[in-house]
């Protein structure tokens, strides 16, 4: 199988910050479908079926898509990447239903900050151990001041919006810390799962031979997964409200396609860390130019958001340069 060239850095980066600007309006999007459906679940649900929706029509229309879908079979037949990647689609799963269930509570601020972190550690440590189809990366000085950077820009970004005056949800109102310990400790595991749920979607695009394919497979577990909770909920507690007849409430699963596609495309050339930095540059940008197009109630875009938004973009291309190895070490007789 002939597979196309990797991407240089300057081509690569532009696209990851690219597909990170729609993860806020996903959102966005999906959180307040959540909080109109009073269930979670069901927002997730749905953010992962309209998905689904889009990427087998994707996947039927297309030529590449076809021949994607005549892949996925006889890769997994042959075991030519481990079979636990094709439910990657879960730990998507997970993180819809994390926006969906913990922004109304903690804030888009939090909710940023706590996937963030778990992301950027977690990079660090995917491409240590080669799990992408990059193959493993040191964990270079440059790289571990990179990441430390982005989680301290992000935060700072944010962090005007921690207040009661800026924020939104639990995360803005004095709410006691020991019952927000789980909905943050969601988003961190979400974001922890997020690297290696582009891994494992890089390396099954390799074997595929389209991103369109891996993302489908993606689409597919994580519907599975998502269905299965919620019926089982609804044996539990029953439904929550009716779907809402706005048509913009559907769009969270067509923007989950882009980013997914676009990361499983992009850790080939650039690696799961530097693609994960490069979406957080996305993401916080698109957070900044939605809050500036159309602000939600009691939003504020202060001097720190701008301010710590520019530092994010400083720490991500300190952290992706082609740095000489030791260029943190002081050289002798200087």
């Amino acid at each position: 199988m002939t597979h196309a060239p990797r991407l240089p850095l300057i081509a690569g980066l532009p696209l990851a910050v690219a597909a990170g600007l729609a993860i806020p309006v996903q959102g966005r999007i999906n959180g307040a479908l959540g909080a109109r459906l009073n269930d979670g679940i069901a927002a997730a649900v749905v953010s992962f079926t309209t998905g689904l929706v889009v990427m087998t029509a994707v996947s039927l229309v297309l030529p590449r898509g076809r021949r994607g879908l005549a892949q996925i079979l006889p890769a997994l037949r042959e075991r030519r990447f481990p079979p636990v990647y094709v439910m990657a689609g879960g730990i998507g799963a997970f993180f819809v239903f994390a926006q969906s269930f913990t922004v109304g509570l903690l804030g888009v601020a939090l909710f940023t900050v706590a996937t963030v972190t778990g992301q950027t550690l977690s990079g660090l440590l995917v491409d240590r151990l080669g799990i992408g189809p990059a193959g493993k990366k040191s964990v270079t000085g440059i790289r571990v001041l990179g990441t430390v950077l982005t989680i301290a820009a992000v935060a700072w970004a944010v962090s005007p919006r921690f207040g009661g005056a800026g924020g939104s949800g639990a995360g803005g109102d004095g709410a006691d810390p020991a019952k927000l310990l789980l909905p943050v400790l969601l988003p961190v595991i979400a974001g922890f799962l997020m690297s290696f749920q582009q891994a494992m979607n890089g390396t099954a695009t390799v074997h595929y031979g389209t991103p369109i394919a891996a993302t489908l497979v993606n689409f597919i577990s994580g519907a599975t997964v998502l269905w299965l909770a919620w019926l089982i909920k609804l044996a539990v507690a029953g439904a929550g409200n009716g779907l809402p007849a706005e048509w913009w409430y559907y769009l969270g699963g067509p923007m989950g396609c882009a980013f997914i596609g676009l990361g499983a495309l992009l850790v080939r050339s650039l690696g799961v860390l530097v693609t994960g930095l490069g979406m957080i540059a996305g993401q916080l940008l698109g957070s900044l130019g939605l809050d500036l197009a159309f602000p939600a109630p009691g939003t504020v875009v202060a001097l720190p958001t701008v301010l710590g938004t520019v530092l994010t973009l400083g720490a991500i291309v300190l952290a992706t340069l082609p740095w000489p190895r030791g260029a943190l070490k002081r050289q002798p007789g200087r």
